[in-house]
C-alpha cells in the first residue's frame, strides 16, 4: 500500500494528465475541422513533397526525405486531397505536445508539464504550421523526443535513452539538418555545466550517435550519388556570397521571433536570459537554456551576415516553452501565463477562421495574404484547357514545359490525372532543384511542347526553339484582389547547342 505522500502525488499526476489529454483532444479537433475547411491551395513547397512521394526514395534537392515519406503514409491512407496531405501536422504537433508534457515532467513536475504542453501546443508558429506540411513538423517532434533522451541519459544508468536519442536524432536528420544543432547545443551545455562533462566518456552516447549515424546514412549516400545537391541548397539557402552585414535583417529576424513564439513567451525569455547572465540559473533551467538560446543567437548572426526565415529557429522553442513556463509558475507570474495563453487560443482560432475565409477577405491595404497560395488549381484549370484545345484541333502537345519550381509542383498536384508529362526547363550547368535534377526538358525531348509561365516574355526558353508562337495570355484570380498572368507558348524545333 504506498504512503499517503505517493498516492497525492499520483493523484497530482493523473489529475494534470488528464486535464492535458482533454485539452489537447479538444484543440486536436478543433485544429481537424479547420483543416478541413481550409480553402487555400497548396504552397508549392507542400506541392513539391507531395510530389517527392509519389517516387520515394532517400534523398531529394533540397530536403531529406522524411517529409515525403510522412505525406506517402498519409496519401495512401486518406487520399490525394489537400486535406490527406497536411493531416500528418496537427497529428504529430499533438505528439510533439505529448514529449512537451513527458520532459517537463521529467524536469520539474506534472502541474509544470501540463501547463508547457498546452503552452507549446498553442503557440503562434505550432498554429501556423498544424494547417500546413513541412519539414519542421516532424523535427520538432523529433527535437522533442532528443530532448527527453537526453535527460534520461543524465540521470540513469539505463541504456533505453540511448537507443532513444539515436532514433530520435537519426529521424531528425532525415527530417532536416537542423536536427544537427543539437549537437552543438549539447556541446554549449557541457561547457557551461562541468559536471555533466562525464557523459564524454559514457559509451551510451556513442552509441547513441552511432545509431544517428546509421540512420542518416542512405541519405548521404543519395547525396553523393547526386553531387551532394542537398547539401548544395543548403549553403545557397545561406547566400553568403552577397553583401555582408545586414544589421536590419538581424533585427527583422528578432522581431518575427515575437510572432513565432508569442510577444510575451519571448519577451519572458529574454528576461530568463538576462537573469541568467547575473545570477545564474537552477541545474533545470541552465540546460533548457542551453538547448534554446543558442541557436536564436547562431540564426540572429546569419540574418545579419545575409538573411534568416522567421522559422529557422524553430526548435529553440522545445525547451524555451519549458523554461518559460517552469520559471512563470515558480514567479507566480500567473497573470503573464493566463495572458499569454489567452492571447494564443485567439490566435488558433483567427488562423482558422482566415484559411476558412481564404480568397474572401484582403488586408487594409487591398493585398490577400493568402494570395501565394491561391490561384494554382486555376492556372492548372488553364493549362487542362490548352491541351484539351490542342487535342480537338489535332495537334496535340508531347509535353508540358515549365520554367520554375513553385510552377512545376504545382501542376504536378493539380493536373496530377493529367497524361501529358510535365518537364522542367534547365540551363546550363547544375540543376538548380528538384525539377531540373529529375525531370528537365532533355536534348532531342518530345516535341510539340506547351510552355506555361508566369513570365510576360520568356525569352531565355523561346529563344532556343526555332518554332516559338504566343497562343495565349491568360490573368487568373489568386485570391480576393490579384491575379496571376499565365503566358502559353508554342514551342517546337529545339536546338540544343
Amino acid at each position: 500500500m504506498g504512503t499517503p505522500h505517493r498516492d497525492t502525488q499520483a493523484t497530482g499526476v493523473g489529475r494534470w494528465t488528464g486535464l492535458l489529454a482533454l485539452a489537447l483532444a479538444a484543440l486536436l479537433a478543433f485544429r481537424l475541422a479547420a483543416l478541413w475547411m481550409n480553402r487555400t491551395d497548396l504552397f508549392f513547397d507542400e506541392a513539391q513533397y507531395w510530389s517527392w512521394s509519389l517516387e520515394p526514395a532517400f534523398g531529394y534537392y533540397s530536403k531529406p526525405p522524411l517529409v515525403a515519406w510522412v505525406i506517402r503514409l498519409a496519401t495512401d491512407s486518406c487520399g490525394m486531397s489537400e486535406f490527406c496531405i497536411r493531416l500528418p501536422s496537427p497529428l504529430i504537433h499533438t505528439a510533439t505536445a505529448v514529449v512537451v508534457f513527458m520532459l517537463a515532467r521529467t524536469l520539474y513536475d506534472a502541474r509544470t508539464g501540463a501547463i508547457a504542453a498546452l503552452v507549446f501546443a498553442t503557440i503562434p508558429g505550432v498554429s501556423v504550421s498544424a494547417g500546413i506540411i513541412s519539414t519542421d513538423v516532424p523535427l520538432l517532434f523529433f527535437w522533442a523526443l532528443a530532448l527527453l533522451a537526453l535527460v534520461h541519459l543524465f540521470e540513469s544508468r539505463a541504456w533505453w535513452p540511448a537507443l532513444l536519442l539515436g532514433l530520435a536524432l537519426g529521424f531528425g536528420l532525415n527530417a532536416k539538418y537542423a536536427m544537427a544543432w543539437l549537437v552543438g547545443c549539447l556541446a554549449v551545455y557541457l561547457v557551461v555545466t562541468p559536471e555533466r562533462r562525464s557523459i564524454l566518456t559514457d559509451a551510451r552516447l556513442y552509441v547513441a550517435l552511432a545509431i544517428a549515424g546509421l540512420l542518416i546514412a542512405p541519405n548521404l549516400a543519395w547525396n553523393e550519388a547526386h553531387s551532394f545537391a542537398t547539401f548544395a541548397h543548403t549553403a545557397d539557402n545561406a547566400k553568403w556570397s552577397g553583401r555582408i552585414g545586414n544589421p536590419l535583417k538581424a533585427l527583422e529576424f528578432l522581431a518575427a521571433q515575437f510572432g513565432v513564439f508569442g510577444p510575451i513567451l519571448f519577451a519572458s525569455l529574454i528576461v530568463v536570459t538576462w537573469r541568467a547572465w547575473k545570477e545564474g540559473l537552477p541545474a533545470a533551467d541552465r540546460l533548457l537554456l542551453a538547448f534554446s538560446l543558442p541557436l536564436i543567437v547562431v540564426i540572429t548572426g546569419q540574418a545579419f551576415l545575409s538573411r534568416a526565415h522567421a522559422n529557422w529557429a524553430a526548435v529553440s522553442y522545445v525547451a524555451a516553452t519549458v523554461l518559460v513556463t517552469a520559471t512563470m509558475i515558480r514567479d507566480f507570474e500567473w497573470r503573464w501565463l493566463k495572458a499569454s495563453l489567452s492571447l494564443h487560443v485567439l490566435v488558433v482560432a483567427l488562423v482558422a477562421a482566415a484559411t476558412a475565409l481564404a480568397g474572401s477577405v484582403a488586408l487594409p491595404d487591398g493585398r490577400d495574404p493568402f494570395a501565394r497560395t491561391l490561384g494554382w488549381r486555376a492556372v492548372a484549370a488553364a493549362t487542362r484547357a490548352e491541351l484539351e484545345a490542342a487535342r480537338r484541333a489535332g495537334r496535340p502537345y508531347a509535353a508540358v514545359l515549365t520554367d520554375e519550381r513553385a510552377l512545376t509542383a504545382e501542376l504536378l498536384y493539380y493536373m496530377r490525372d493529367e497524361p501529358t508529362p510535365i518537364l522542367a526547363w534547365r540551363e546550363s550547368g547544375r540543376p538548380k532543384d528538384h525539377y531540373e535534377l529529375t525531370r528537365a526538358y532533355p536534348r532531342g525531348g518530345p516535341e510539340p511542347v506547351i510552355l506555361v509561365s508566369l513570365t510576360e516574355k520568356p525569352t531565355r526558353i523561346t529563344q532556343a526553339f526555332r518554332k516559338a508562337e504566343l497562343i495565349a495570355t491568360r490573368e487568373v484570380p489568386a485570391g480576393s484582389s490579384e491575379v496571376r498572368r499565365v503566358t502559353f507558348h508554342a514551342l517546337a524545333g529545339y536546338d540544343s547547342r
